[in-house]
């Protein structure tokens, strides 16, 4: 009668365990979560449709620094940028701060959004790649 009861036990545990493990995280989560940080972070300079300002804030659209080098552009999220940078023939000269305060999380979340979002199509960004620009520095 003991041996019934153990595998009752057992067999109720595996399926409770199972239905606790978290799901599997998608693309469609990093988008969203990398909308939210981009909301929260990057909106004011770079405006909602990712245009930017004249002249100040480049635009994140169809632009070779945001589709390019996933290096480059992790670098410039994580220690700002000061360069007068041209872009289809315009210069943007303000200063873009540092973002080391965010996590390697958000950092890849907010960069494959950005990367996927203004007419933008491109590979993600992972946590290793923000890792190992960041153990550059």
């Amino acid at each position: 009668m003991k041996i019934p009861i153990i595998i009752l036990a057992i067999t109720c545990f595996t399926i409770a365990f199972a239905q606790t493990k978290t799901k599997p995280v998608t693309q469609t989560d990093t988008y969203k979560r990398g909308k939210g940080v981009y909301t929260k972070v990057c909106l004011s300079c770079h405006m909602e449709d990712g245009g930017g300002v004249p002249r100040l804030n480049p635009p994140l659209i169809k632009t070779t620094y945001v589709s390019g080098d996933k290096k480059k552009l992790i670098s410039i999220v994580l220690n700002g940028m000061t360069d007068r940078i041209p872009i289809d023939d315009e210069y943007y000269s303000n200063n873009m701060a540092s973002h080391k305060d965010l996590s390697d999380q958000q950092i890849a979340d907010v960069l494959t959004y950005i990367r996927n979002s203004f007419g933008n199509k491109a590979s993600i960004v992972t946590i290793a790649e923000v890792k190992a620009v960041r153990a550059i520095r």
